[in-house]
């Protein structure tokens, strides 16, 4: 194998590596805020604060997903 190909796969590993990193930093983010999300709804009373909080939760899930969807689709062969 020529050196410059060693130096490609090198570099779309250490690329792969990433992707898959950012997609489980975003996936473990999403099951905190899903833990998070759960205790306000169980707790006897839900106060406008804690709807405020559910409302940042559910818009920073889905970004979380849009994210994770754009990332795997990265991984897509062409």
């Amino acid at each position: 194998m020529a050196e410059q190909e060693k130096d490609e796969l090198i570099r779309a590993q250490n690329e792969l590596i990433g992707v898959l990193f950012e997609i489980i930093k975003r996936l473990q983010a999403n099951n905190t805020l899903d833990e998070e999300y759960f205790q306000i709804i169980a707790s006897d009373q839900v106060r406008d604060t804690d709807k405020k909080r559910l409302d940042e939760i559910l818009t920073q899930r889905a970004e979380n997903g849009k994210i994770v969807a754009k990332l795997l689709e990265k991984l897509q062969p062409n």
